[in-house]
């Protein structure tokens, strides 16, 4: 005797849009965004009394393809990686490396002094120094007892 199942189409459809939503969402989670844009790097930001310290992790990029910019208390960093020129005798198997550009805006915690930060870069991570604005500095004032 053989056991019937009982069709349900519903459950072919739900598995149907499973698959779609799976296949649309894959190029996005492996660091691609729409536009051919890589995604954005992903940032550490922290302060202490004197400065605002940026870190971004930048794999692949060469330090002459990043441009930094700060406009007011909002800090830029954009970039490129390039692509590496394959031989016609090459087939891949597997390509999940991407490239292209692209572009992280970041809102800084205070008012920095743009023209005397520091920017230095080693394996891969960016590192931003960006010293506070001298009227935002903490001040103290001694306390003298009569």
């Amino acid at each position: 005797m053989s056991n019937m199942i009982r069709w349900e189409p519903l459950r072919e459809v739900m598995s149907l849009r499973e698959l779609m939503d799976r296949m649309l969402e894959e190029p996005f989670t492996r660091g691609m965004n729409p536009g051919g844009m890589l995604s954005a790097p992903a940032v550490d930001l922290y302060q202490t009394d004197e400065e605002v310290i940026v870190k971004a992790s930048l794999p692949g990029v060469k330090p002459d393809e990043i441009n930094i910019s700060v406009t007011g208390d909002v800090l830029t960093i954009r970039g490129e990686v390039s692509e590496e020129k394959s031989t016609k005798e090459s087939t891949y198997h597997l390509r999940e490396r991407r490239f292209g550009s692209f572009s992280r805006t970041i809102p800084l915690p205070t008012v920095v002094m743009a023209e005397k930060g520091k920017a230095d870069f080693e394996n891969g991570i960016l590192t931003l120094t960006l010293p506070k604005a001298e009227e935002l500095k903490p001040k103290t004032i001694a306390v003298k007892a009569k």
